[in-house]
């Protein structure tokens, strides 16, 4: 059995989003769980995703400077630069 390790527990959504590059390039992804510190992403791939970037969250257009912690082929953990209050 894993050992939950997370200091906060997350809340389970699905959530359309975009990561912004800049402001000229995106990748759609969709979020999975979040808490006010960070968010688990989906994505088609974790090719070209910088470790550093914005995330929008549709459709409230909630924007979140994010850093990625891990990855995995098709998974970003990601910790919010700033405390999300919006996204929880």
């Amino acid at each position: 059995m894993m050992t939950e390790r997370r200091s906060l527990p997350r809340r389970h959504v699905l959530k359309a989003a975009q990561i912004e590059i800049d402001r000229s390039s995106a990748f759609p992804c969709k979020v999975r769980n979040v808490t006010h510190a960070g968010a688990l992403l989906r994505v088609p791939s974790v090719i070209g995703v910088p470790d550093h970037f914005e995330l929008t969250i549709d459709p409230s257009d909630d924007r979140q400077a994010c850093r990625v912690v891990w990855r995995s082929l098709d998974e970003l953990g990601v910790r919010f630069e700033r405390v999300a209050t919006a996204l929880c």
